[in-house]
């Protein structure tokens, strides 16, 4: 089956999307909160070819649970990462911070969540912490660490953008699984042990950094 028509609905809007994201950059890049914890971050917009070779590995898994598959009508609700922010931070501590910032711009109606924002964590410490953000906590078998907001442009647009926050360390386990993985899982249980032993190792790091700074505002009087 063709996916050129689905294609077709979002090459129509890409300028949109680009919009849209190149607003919450600027927020980044403003705000004072995001700037003073926000370490870097990287922004695409997904490449066509790309998007053809992901709706058709979408559509297979849904055609085997029998559920409606993606088609020009409802691509724009069914696939909400046409475009992509992903922020890096330092330590754990931070995401507080981005969070309750995210949190003012919502309230405000500058933008709109298309849902509510998942934590992806393996570890149930963190899962408490994303919890009390008011996040839906998931764990995957890969032990993948992220948390995702996917937020659109306005109360009934379905123009979106997923931004993906993260810590440096989770970032390095990320792209590694990433290119072991993608587009085509490995299938090498060696690799995926040992990948699942390197998030542990991310983990403690994680865990580290984020002591140290909290050491560092104790002895500030923060």
């Amino acid at each position: 089956m063709s996916n050129e028509s689905a294609i077709a609905v979002v090459r129509s809007k890409v300028h949109e999307y680009q919009i849209f994201a190149e607003r919450i950059l600027s927020y980044i890049n403003h705000n004072p909160v995001l700037r003073d914890n926000v370490h870097s971050y990287k922004y695409r917009v997904k490449d066509l070819t790309h998007l053809d070779a992901k709706i058709s590995r979408k559509n297979e898994v849904l055609q085997g649970k029998g559920e409606e598959l993606i088609s020009s009508e409802n691509i724009l609700q069914k696939v909400t990462d046409i475009s992509g922010i992903r922020i890096l931070h330092l330590h754990q501590g931070q995401l507080e911070h981005i969070h309750r910032t995210f949190q003012e711009y919502l309230e405000k109606g500058d933008i709109f969540l298309y849902e509510q924002p998942k934590a992806y964590t393996w570890d149930p410490e963190y899962g408490e912490l994303f919890r009390s953000l008011g996040m839906d906590v998931r764990q995957k078998d890969s032990f993948y660490t992220s948390v995702h907001y996917v937020f659109k442009a306005s109360e009934h647009s379905d123009v979106t953008c997923e931004v993906q926050v993260r810590t440096l360390f989770e970032e390095v386990w990320g792209e590694l699984d990433h290119t072991v993985n993608y587009p085509t899982e490995t299938d090498s249980l060696a690799i995926k042990e040992q990948l699942k032993v390197f998030a542990r190792i991310v983990g403690a790091g994680t865990r580290m950094s984020h002591s140290i700074f909290k050491l560092i505002d104790m002895e500030a009087g923060n």
